[in-house]
């Protein structure tokens, strides 16, 4: 619930107060002795779904939009008449269960921090989230995504879509922009840091093995999901006017990680092994844009002169479309990650059966079978090795060409340039007692 202060233009009164109370509100005036062109105040308690309607019938009355008029959170109210108003409203579904206009650009507003807060912050979460990945530590990973500041200019940038609100869009979009480079150049020169220091010694094969590292390079269809979810819960914990402090770290779990992979991968040298993550980023910020303008338009959010709300549809469509297509581009990577890993799957299978064929031949039998994948985004076979068990009183079979030759002709072809055209195959020799 919300509690409402209003100030009332001189020769308003009756006009505000017929209005409140044809509303079913009620209300408590004092006063107004300032000696400007106002006569009173009047404070009255609604529900947070009452606040739009309720004041646009009270600038209809006459009270004009550069009066002073405070909504602030109320915790309880002890009126039957607004037990009964509650009940109206919740039973309108017309405006849903949302805060008004005025409350959500004031809300998306604050989320966005001053400049040099949203540096330091940025700057720290980056640097913690490149540690935690190093230290393969999930835990640390979650820290750096409480303290990133990341919703605010995401939701900015989306009220100020739907609301034709120019200036709150541009300083959502360009903080985004920032701070992704930003968090990008701070994890590099962090991850240079430790790598030039000795203080993380390992080869970039190391680094990019790394299980937190290593499950953000080859992205698929499901981190869409994830950036998608992250985007529609914040639109909607926004509107509602809850908290939108977890939600915050659903956004942030959908860049922080990848963009600090980013950093690692400058900084070891391997800028074919950091594109996954990169477009991961890139399909993120689209994502969480997209359904966010998307969803606060559903809601029923516009500008509030009508003349305004023709062009404040037109440019709220045009950049859904553009962030759309953006996306579907985008995307088509992450299809091709998906079908790269079922692809792999079978691979696995195709080369186990073709290596039992050849040694059913023989006295040996299968141990073991690694498949190595190459550094790159769609992480395809380069190659295998093949752990052969014989008799210890006999000599080990000679299949290492004939085996060459099999799996090479069950390996899928190459997708991405990084991919290496024939896979080498490497067979080990273990005596092993029947």
């Amino acid at each position: 619930m919300r509690l409402v202060q209003v100030l009332v233009p001189t020769g308003k009164r009756k006009t505000v107060l017929r209005t409140l109370d044809e509303e079913g509100v009620d209300y408590a005036v004092s006063e107004e002795t300032s000696g400007r062109d106002f006569v009173a105040v009047v404070t009255f308690p609604v529900p947070k779904e009452a606040v739009e309607p309720v004041l646009e019938r009270l600038r209809e009355a006459g009270v004009e939009r550069d009066a002073y008029t405070v909504v602030v959170s109320a915790e309880t109210v002890a009126s039957t008449r607004f037990d009964q108003l509650q009940e109206k409203y919740e039973e309108d579904e017309d405006n849903g269960d949302r805060i008004s206009r005025d409350e959500l650009a004031s809300k998306a507003d604050d989320l966005a921090p001053s400049l040099p807060t949203f540096v330091v912050m940025t700057v720290i979460s980056a640097v913690v989230a490149t540690a935690g990945l190093l230290l393969d530590s999930p835990a640390v990973v979650v820290g750096s995504m409480v303290i990133a500041p990341l919703v605010g200019p995401a939701m900015a940038a989306s009220v100020g879509t739907v609301v034709d609100n120019d200036e709150m869009f541009v300083r959502g979009v360009r903080l985004q922009g920032f701070g992704g480079i930003l968090a990008v150049g701070s994890a590099a020169l962090f991850a240079l840091l430790l790598k030039e220091t000795g203080a993380v010694p390992l080869a970039t094969s190391e680094v990019l093995s790394i299980p937190e590292v290593s499950e953000r390079l080859s992205p698929d269809v499901l981190s869409l999901a994830i950036a998608l979810g992250a985007g529609a819960a914040g639109a909607i914990s926004l509107s509602s006017g809850v908290s939108t402090a977890l939600v915050g770290v659903m956004i942030a779990a959908a860049l922080v990680p990848p963009t600090a992979v980013v950093g690692i991968g400058i900084a070891w040298g391997t800028p074919e092994s950091i594109v996954g993550s990169a477009i991961l980023v890139l399909v993120n910020v689209l994502s969480i844009n997209f359904v966010a303008i998307a969803v606060l338009w559903q809601q029923g959010y516009r500008p509030e002169r009508w003349f305004r709300q023709s062009k404040a549809r037109r440019t709220t469509l045009f950049r859904i479309a553009a962030l759309g297509v953006g996306l579907l581009v985008l995307s088509s990577f992450l299809g091709t990650v998906t079908y790269t890993t079922y692809r792999n799957s079978g691979f696995q299978a195709d080369a186990e059966a073709a290596v039992q064929d050849v040694l059913d031949d023989t006295d040996a039998r299968l141990l073991e079978l690694d498949i190595r994948y190459d550094g790159g985004p769609l992480q395809e076979p380069s190659a295998v090795v093949v752990t052969v068990g014989y008799d210890p009183w006999g000599d080990p079979p000679q299949v290492q060409a004939e085996l060459t030759e099999r799996i090479n002709a069950v390996a899928p072809d190459p997708l991405s340039p990084w991919a290496a055209s024939e896979i080498d195959v490497e067979v080990r020799y273990v005596a092993v007692d029947s």
